[in-house]
């Protein structure tokens, strides 16, 4: 499979004027990622809340970021969510993520979203790496 970054991306795209525009930073030699967030209004499911789906799509970046070291270009294949709490619009938040195991092409990822070191929300993932360029 072939992928373009055009920077447009939902989550971290720095062109997608309607989209998060999340910052996160990789550690590559702890395979971790981060980023601090408070999200918007406009993305809120119930009144004041952050819609799943948007917890959900931090969350896989967040995945997606941990594994950066290991391939320029990666996919996710599977995205298990547990949410804990409801995380409020304009709320500071902390995403993290670390690769937890290393298959040929493919990681386990865990990833958190915490408020104040308290757990909101959790995934599990199976990334996909496209190109690898590291052990």
């Amino acid at each position: 499979m072939d992928v373009t970054n055009d920077r447009a991306c939902f989550v971290c795209g720095p062109e997608n004027s309607t989209g998060l525009r999340a910052v996160f930073f990789s550690d590559p030699e702890r395979l971790e990622s981060s980023c601090s967030i408070a999200i918007p209004q406009r993305f809120q499911g119930w009144t004041e809340i952050v819609h799943g789906g948007i917890i959900a799509s931090l969350l896989d970046e967040a995945c997606i970021y941990a594994g950066r070291s290991l391939a320029a270009a990666l996919v996710t294949a599977e995205l298990a969510v547990r949410y804990k709490r409801p995380l409020k619009t304009g709320q500071e938040a902390l995403i993290q993520g670390v690769v937890v195991e290393k298959k040929r092409k493919l990681l386990k990822v865990r990833a958190t979203l915490k408020v104040e070191g308290e757990v909101y929300a959790e995934a599990d993932a199976k990334v996909f790496l496209l190109d690898s360029h590291a052990g």
